[in-house]
């Protein structure tokens, strides 16, 4: 019997991401637990892991993959690059009609790939069992402080991206000392618990939402918000998580109202998935009351005229902070006085490259290379395929009308 033979390709698309599915000490497991998967690694200048490195835990590195049954990376591939007839896995940001990659899903059916997209890979009541929201978090409230801090001149810390993994960028923290400001994370999903674990190697204290609203404090504190602590239904009916999240439209949002958290909060880390049929947490009127606080947004959701308002474009991993001029509405200096500062970026795992490969690796190994490599028993990998046998699955037909 033949082995399964599986490459790890270049990350191609540009700029290049430096993040890999599977670190060298995870390839070396995949190949000692699959004897009957061969394991190939397709070199590459700009990982966060050197080809040396896989190299010294007897890892095969070969530039031609087209022999491999199945091709995993992170970032879509650049349509010119694939090769019929293959599996391949990565994050393919189609399946909310992206214009972008429109063409790419258009030449993946024609040439006969299954796509396999890890943002698909939901357990049978749809929840996601893989992703990189644990470090988008931890990466977007480390911003957010770096940015409190320079607004104030109170400390300047070391950019992420500059710094070698969690460890490093934490141990900056050591010497950030902040005044008695109160910081508001939302979300209660992997993105927030992030965001909280950056909070705690500050040693900010952690206050519960009346706690937050209502006392004054000698130190930093921050809360975290679920959509419960800040959006009601209209017709004054019990929160329902359930229904909220399937009638968004039904709730109204109290973030802003006179009093209330923006009334309070000096910095706001939004970490919370946002329906487009939801309310937005304040206006663009409401952050040109005198009594709206907020001078610090991080925006780790970076949701581009979302439930956030001043987040009117992104900002980049180079470039990690604009100012947004609430009386102008316009984009000016991060750091000017009459601004609220923003961090926008969308790609905040790849400041932490080799961390975010580390935990990326785990859950994949543990949830979805048994079904990958095996025998996909409970179907976590035909939820997840997008195409299939040049056509579009069963799941995913709505996207029709985006590839015709």
């Amino acid at each position: 019997m033949s082995k399964l033979k599986v490459g790890i390709i270049r990350e191609e698309k540009v700029p290049h991401d430096k993040r890999v599915p599977f670190t060298p000490e995870q390839c070396a497991m995949i190949v000692k637990d699959y004897p009957d998967v061969e394991l190939i690694i397709q070199p590459s200048d700009w990982r966060a892991f050197k080809n040396k490195e896989y190299e010294e835990v007897g890892i095969t590195l070969k530039e031609d993959v087209s022999d491999c049954d199945i091709l995993m990376g992170i970032k879509e591939v650049p349509k010119e690059k694939l090769i019929d007839g293959k599996t391949y896995v990565f994050f393919s940001h189609t399946i909310k009609q992206q214009p972008h990659n429109k063409m790419l899903l258009k030449t993946i059916l024609q040439k006969n790939i299954r796509l396999v997209d890890y943002e698909c890979l939901v357990d049978p009541n749809g929840n996601r069992v893989i992703g990189f929201g644990r470090f988008a978090g931890i990466v977007g409230a480390y911003n957010g402080l770096m940015a409190y801090g320079k607004k104030y001149h109170l400390f300047d810390l070391q950019p992420a991206h500059l710094s070698h993994d969690k460890k490093e960028i934490f141990s900056f923290l050591d010497n950030a000392h902040l005044p008695n400001i109160k910081i508001i994370v939302t979300g209660g999903g992997r993105v927030a618990n992030g965001a909280c674990e950056t909070m705690g190697a500050m040693n900010i204290r952690k206050v519960t939402p009346y706690e937050f609203l209502n006392y004054s404090f000698r130190e930093a504190v921050y809360v975290q918000l679920h959509s419960e602590d800040y959006y009601v239904a209209k017709d004054n009916s019990p929160f329902s998580a359930y229904d909220f999240h399937h009638n968004p439209e039904n709730y109204r949002c109290t973030f802003s109202d006179s009093g209330t958290f923006a009334s309070v909060c000096d910095m706001l880390i939004h970490c919370t998935y946002w329906d487009p049929s939801a309310d937005i947490l304040f206006t663009k009127k409401r952050m040109r009351d005198p009594d709206f606080r907020i001078s610090v947004i991080a925006d780790v959701t970076c949701d581009l005229n979302g439930s956030v308002p001043s987040t009117i474009q992104p900002s980049t991993i180079e470039d990690k902070f604009y100012g947004y001029d609430p009386m102008t509405e316009n984009v000016v200096d991060a750091f000017e006085k009459s601004a609220i500062t923003v961090m926008a970026i969308d790609n905040l795992p790849c400041e932490l490259p080799r961390d975010a490969s580390d935990g990326f690796g785990k859950h994949l190994f543990e949830r979805v290379i048994p079904s990958l490599f095996t025998d996909d028993k409970d179907g976590l990998i035909q939820r997840a395929s997008i195409t299939e046998n040049g056509k579009l699955t069963g799941r995913f037909e709505y996207l029709r009308d985006y590839v015709s």
